[in-house]
């Protein structure tokens, strides 16, 4: 190998072991940055779990409202003609209806309770796929430095070995 070859052989070789230790760097911002996203993301996803959270307690007192109304409505109904409320059918009569609205009741404390779990679910997916995101720009990482290290070998040995001619 010709004398001028090898400073260029060198040179190369610097320049190819820098330009995969950026690479490197690049995937580790990457990663970092993804995980900043995901993060966000879970962020937002909390967020709406507490909102969901406050709109079930606010449909369910509306709903308890609207359940006081209707039951005083049957008893007034029920007295206005001149049954008697404590046997037989009238009070059966309510108590099926207090039953239902009890279960509407419930029903929309229950939607509300899986809406805020799946969001708090979503929330925890982001945060583990940005931790994922943030180790794999790490791998990235440490795979440009372990490949800017074998290339420094190489290019240095085959340098030494035509150098030594």
């Amino acid at each position: 190998m010709a004398p001028v070859a090898i400073p260029l052989l060198v040179a190369g070789t610097a320049v190819s072991a820098y330009g995969q230790i950026q690479a490197g760097r690049a995937a580790a911002a990457q990663g970092e940055s993804a995980q900043n996203i995901a993060n966000y993301n879970a962020a937002i996803q909390e967020r709406e779990a507490k909102a969901i959270e406050q709109k079930t307690r606010f449909d369910q007192m509306r709903q308890a409202e609207r359940a006081a109304r209707i039951k005083s409505r049957l008893r007034t109904k029920l007295a206005g003609s001149g049954a008697r409320m404590d046997v037989g059918a009238p009070l059966m009569l309510q108590e099926e209806q207090a039953a239902e609205l009890e279960l509407e009741n419930m029903l929309i404390g229950y939607e509300g309770e899986t809406g805020a779990q799946r969001a708090r679910s979503q929330a925890e997916i982001d945060r583990l796929q940005g931790k994922l995101y943030r180790q794999k720009g790490r791998a990235g990482r440490t795979a440009g430095y372990i490949g800017a290290g074998s290339t420094l070998l190489t290019g240095f040995g085959t340098a030494g070995y035509y150098g030594g001619d």
